[in-house]
């Protein structure tokens, strides 16, 4: 079995597991460095997957094998192929019903590949010709599975785009936490925020700030109390203000259809 056929993305796992991608990988790092110094690594942290293991050393792509991938501001960042091997490392750190929810999920990840492979035919035995048609066959569904990929794009940003703008505040607040995941979690939620913002206030000619500390005097004025006060955020200025609102909501809207959030 092709190994790299058979394996999960650490971004699949991050999803599985509900972590920011960049949390998981440093937990991978971790294990790796542990791996490498594997005289330091508790057996029961490696389960059935310390099966077969040497004293003397540890293949590392036997779990974890260094990869890319494209982001949606088509930056090439890191992530890890994770074998199966490797997902029982990694769930066996993990506690309680999260770590038996991803031992669920990644095992039956797994045995999907496996069938999948399974299933597929052995054409060494065909002749040239028949080789021949098999691989226009091949094209052929290749490019029906494109297009089925295409229509779905076109259905989720028809789903973007007819946001329920009642509960703006909520849906969009998701999908910004689907942005920040898509580029690696961590700062990158504030990144973003950030540059949803400047747009909103280049567009409508906002200077949130001011907005913010005028709104917090008020209601300090009104008698709210501090913890109150503190509490309001530029999100609350928007909300405020009808126009700011609708040029919000486009905006993330756009953000949304830039970085692939996924609304199905």
């Amino acid at each position: 079995m092709n190994q790299l056929e058979n394996t999960l993305t650490s971004l699949e796992v991050a999803e599985m597991v509900e972590r920011r991608h960049d949390q998981v990988i440093r937990d991978i790092r971790k294990i790796i460095e542990q791996l490498a110094d594997h005289k330091s690594v508790d057996s029961s942290d490696l389960g059935e997957a310390k099966n077969g293991l040497s004293s003397e050393s540890i293949d590392i792509n036997t779990f974890f094998i260094e990869s890319t991938y494209t982001s949606a501001q088509n930056k090439e960042l890191p992530c890890y192929l994770v074998t199966k091997q490797g997902c029982e490392v990694f769930g066996n750190r993990m506690t309680g019903a999260k770590g038996t929810q991803f031992t669920v999920g990644y095992v039956s990840r797994f045995n999907q590949m496996e069938q999948h492979i399974k299933q597929q035919p052995d054409i060494s035995n065909l002749s040239p010709e028949l080789q021949m048609f098999n691989q226009m066959f091949q094209a052929v569904a290749s490019q029906e599975q494109k297009l089925v990929e295409v229509n779905d794009k076109v259905d989720n940003i028809s789903n973007i785009v007819a946001l329920n703008t009642a509960n703006w505040r909520s849906e969009t607040g998701n999908w910004v936490r689907q942005m920040a995941i898509k580029q690696g979690g961590g700062i990158a939620f504030k990144e973003i925020n950030q540059e949803i913002y400047a747009e909103v206030e280049r567009r409508g000619g906002f200077k949130f700030n001011v907005r913010l500390r005028n709104m917090q005097t008020r209601q300090i004025e009104k008698g709210y109390s501090k913890s109150a006060v503190k509490k309001l955020n530029k999100l609350d200025v928007i909300e405020a203000d009808k126009k700011a609102t609708q040029i919000y909501i486009q905006v993330v809207k756009e953000f949304a259809i830039k970085y692939q959030v996924d609304v199905a």
